[in-house]
C-alpha cells in the first residue's frame, strides 16, 4: 500500500513538555571544537575535530547513516547522547535479554492497577482478570524506557475506553537499559520471548493470534516486529509507532510486512530518531512525517508524538489522511495527495478507503 499523508494532524490536548527549547550546555570555539579546558567540564563532549552535538536534543547536526551521535529521550523525555558506534558488552547482553520481560494485565475490571503475569506459570494467568474471549492488546515501549512511562498508561486508557480487551504492557526495562547498541542487539531476543508468552497464555486460558493487535514505540516497534514474525501464527494487526531509525535501516530484525497480517506504521520524526522509508502495507506520514511536529521544538518530541496520535485515534478514530504514490508525496505535507483518501489508524477496521 502506498504512503499516506496524513495532513496537519495534531493530537488533543498538545503536550510540549518534551519540546521545551534545549538550553546550550558550553560554547564551541572559533574552530567548532572546544579547547581542552572546556572539554575537561563537560564529560560528554569531545575535543578538536569532532562534530560532537552540544545542545541537548538538538538533532540539527544529524545525517542518517553518517553521524556517530545523535540524542535520545528516555522515557521521560530526558535527552541522553548516544554513540551508535559504543561496543557491545557481550558479557551484560547475557544478563539482558527477553528473559527477564515482564507482562503487566490491564483490564475494565483493573484499569489502573497491574497485574502480573508470568511466562511458565500458569496460575498467574487463571488468577488474573484475563479472558481468552477478549480481544488482547500489547504495547511495548522503547529504549531506556519502562512499563509504566507515559505512553503505556495513556493507550491502556485509550484502549479500554474505547472497548472490553486485554491491556498487556510489555516492561523489557532490564534489555532496554542498556547502552543503545546493546538494547538493538537485544531486540530479537526480547521479541521472542513476548511471543512464546503469548502462545503460553493462549494455551492456558483461551485466545489466538487472530484475535491479537501488538503496538510498540520506537526500539519498541521493532520488538513486537519480532515477536509477529516469532510468532507460530501472524498476529492479525501489528503498530508501529514512529520505529527506530538509527541502526535499523536495512536491518533484517526491523519491524517489516511480515510481522503480522496487517501492519501499519506512523512516522512523526522520520531520518532523525524514526525511520522515514516505508515499511508496512499502510505508512501514515502526519505533517509529512518529519521534525518540527506541531507544536514541537526538537526531535524528541516529534518522536513522541507518533503514540501521542495512535492514542487519540483508539478514543476518537477522527484522524483522516490521503493515499500518497510515492514517499515523496507523502513528505510534501500540503495535501499534494488529494486522490484517495483512507481513515487513519482506526480500531474498528484494519484501514478504509473512503
Amino acid at each position: 500500500m502506498p504512503p499516506t499523508s496524513a495532513g496537519d494532524v495534531t493530537p488533543s490536548p498538545i503536550s510540549t513538555s518534551k519540546g521545551r527549547r534545549p538550553v546550550t550546555i558550553g560554547q564551541l570555539g572559533a574552530t567548532g571544537a572546544m579547547d581542552s579546558r572546556e572539554c575537561s567540564r563537560y564529560r560528554w563532549c569531545m575535543c578538536a575535530g569532532s562534530a560532537l552535538p552540544v545542545i541537548p536534543g538538538d538533532n540539527s547536526h544529524y545525517v542518517e547513516g553518517e553521524s556517530r551521535y545523535i540524542w535520545m529521550p528516555d522515557g521521560d523525555g530526558v535527552p541522553h547522547l548516544v554513540d551508535l558506534k559504543a561496543p557491545i558488552d557481550e558479557v551484560m547482553l547475557m544478563n539482558r535479554n527477553g528473559a527477564h520481560n515482564t507482562y503487566w494485565l490491564f483490564t475494565r475490571q483493573n484499569p489502573t492497577n497491574r497485574q502480573i503475569l508470568i511466562n511458565g506459570n500458569a496460575n498467574s494467568i487463571r488468577n488474573s482478570n484475563y479472558r481468552g474471549n477478549r480481544p488482547t492488546k500489547v504495547i511495548a515501549h522503547g529504549w531506556n524506557s519502562k512499563g509504566d512511562s507515559d505512553l503505556n498508561p495513556a493507550i491502556t486508557a485509550a484502549f479500554l475506553a474505547n472497548a472490553d480487551v486485554n491491556v498487556i504492557v510489555l516492561d523489557w526495562s532490564r534489555a532496554a537499559s542498556g547502552t543503545y547498541t546493546l538494547s538493538v542487539r537485544a531486540v530479537p531476543d526480547v521479541g521472542r520471548h513476548l511471543a512464546n508468552f503469548l502462545q503460553f497464555l493462549f494455551n492456558t486460558a483461551g485466545g489466538n493470534w487472530n484475535n491479537v493487535h501488538l503496538v510498540g514505540h520506537s526500539l519498541g516497534a521493532h520488538v513486537v516486529g519480532n515477536a509477529g514474525r516469532f510468532a507460530p501464527s501472524r498476529p492479525v494487526r501489528v503498530t508501529g509507532m514512529d520505529p527506530a531509525g538509527p541502526q535499523w535501516g536495512g536491518n533484517s530484525n526491523a519491524l517489516n510486512r511480515n510481522s503480522g497480517v496487517f501492519v501499519e506504521s506512523i512516522h512523526t520524526d522520520g531520518g532523525l530518531l524514526g525511520i522515514m522509508d516505508p515499511i508496512s502495507h499502510a505508512d501514515f506520514y502526519p505533517n509529512g512525517g518529519r521534525n518540527p511536529q506541531p507544536g514541537c521544538w526538537n526531535s524528541a518530541c516529534s518522536h513522541s508524538r507518533a503514540h501521542e496520535l495512535f492514542a487519540s485515534s483508539v478514543r476518537t478514530n477522527h484522524f483522516v489522511g490521503r493515499r500518497c504514490i510515492n514517499l515523496q508525496e507523502a513528505r510534501e505535507a500540503n495535501n499534494i495527495c488529494f486522490k484517495h483518501r483512507q481513515s487513519m489508524m482506526t480500531t474498528t477496521t484494519l484501514t478504509r478507503v473512503l
